[in-house]
């Protein structure tokens, strides 16, 4: 399998963390990458569009800082996803803002496109295009996107519903380069369980919310830690697209969640914050919020590197385990 340097030289750990609305900022980014995983966060957390500079420059200058004084332990590089659907009337302010910083890593969701691609290219960029089934796999890498992350089911945010061995065998059936998987990843041995599906490196969100750094209120962290896959509830009610949510944020917005209505998904709606007549007095991902099944691994609110420590022990121990079978 074909992995660029990348992702490979600088990580201390096969992970890339997940870009979450509203949950990702500039302190998470920096504490998973110092700590030796790819931090990333969408651009559209980044709000007004001028801000999004703003929190490049600090990514760069703190991690360039870290480095300097860590030689022995450089900083894992950063992403930042972009949402290329033509509801994202940012995309090309923010596509120039990427390339005008260099941004070593782009995750693009919710549609390929050639020229995005080209434009990170550009600059010696690369580009992760998320999927959900093989048929969108087929088309990024035919519009030029250099690595996939497969959202397999039990994901965090829009999910698929496809067996993550399912998605992994049928990619890997003609595609040789790059491959993360998504899904209800948020312990150690589950990486590893990634990587011997066939995957490069696992992408991992849930578990972050639950860190000290994460913009999240503590009613979310704390709700992480309560919550177990039984608490996860699939929907399209609130963005048009199916996905994961908690359980106790739905009924604390006074719904029932075992009896939510359907969604039209031509009136998609990918996180404007806004309230809809579809969820009265609630918000998508503000108050409704968003979670992968993975989560019964997490226990308590931790920094973001004591996270990934965790996570290396794990991945060691289960390898460990692995060869003595």
């Amino acid at each position: 399998m074909s992995v660029p340097p990348i992702l490979s030289e600088r990580l201390r750990l096969p992970a890339v963390a997940s870009p979450m609305f509203i949950v990702s900022g500039p302190e998470l980014v920096i504490a998973q990458s110092k700590a030796g995983i790819v931090g990333s966060f969408p651009s559209l957390n980044a709000r007004p569009q001028s801000l999004f500079k703003e929190w490049l420059v600090r990514i760069n200058e703190e991690l360039a800082k870290h480095d300097a004084d860590n030689p022995e332990r450089p900083s894992a590089p950063y992403a930042v996803n972009l949402i290329v659907h033509k509801s994202n009337d940012r995309l090309e302010e923010d596509l120039a803002t990427v390339v005008e910083h260099k941004v070593p890593i782009v995750i693009t969701s919710l549609g390929a496109r050639p020229d995005v691609n080209e434009a990170v290219h550009s600059y010696g960029g690369i580009v992760l295009h998320d999927i959900i089934n093989n048929v969108f796999a087929h088309k990024a890498v035919e519009r030029g996107a250099d690595g996939l992350i497969a959202v397999s089911a039990g994901a965090g945010g829009h999910a698929g519903t496809q067996s993550p061995f399912a998605l992994i065998q049928e990619i890997r059936d003609w595609f040789d380069g790059p491959l993360l998987l998504s899904g209800a990843i948020a312990h150690g041995r589950s990486i590893l369980a990634a990587q011997a599906a066939g995957a490069d490196l696992a992408y991992i969100g849930s578990a972050f919310i639950a860190t000290d750094e994460a913009n999240a209120v503590p009613g979310y962290k704390q709700m992480i830690v309560d919550s177990r896959a039984g608490d996860i509830v699939y929907s399209n009610l609130f963005t048009g697209v199916h996905g994961n949510y908690l359980r106790g944020s739905i009924s604390a917005a006074g719904m029932d969640p075992d009896n939510l209505g359907q969604s039209d998904p031509t009136a998609m709606d990918f996180g404007t914050g806004e309230s809809d007549s579809s969820t009265p007095g609630a918000k998508p991902w503000k108050d409704i919020w968003g979670s992968g099944q993975g989560i019964g691994s997490v226990d308590a609110v931790l920094p973001a590197a004591e996270l990934v420590e965790r996570l290396i022990r794990e991945y060691d121990e289960a390898k460990a385990r692995l060869l003595a079978l």
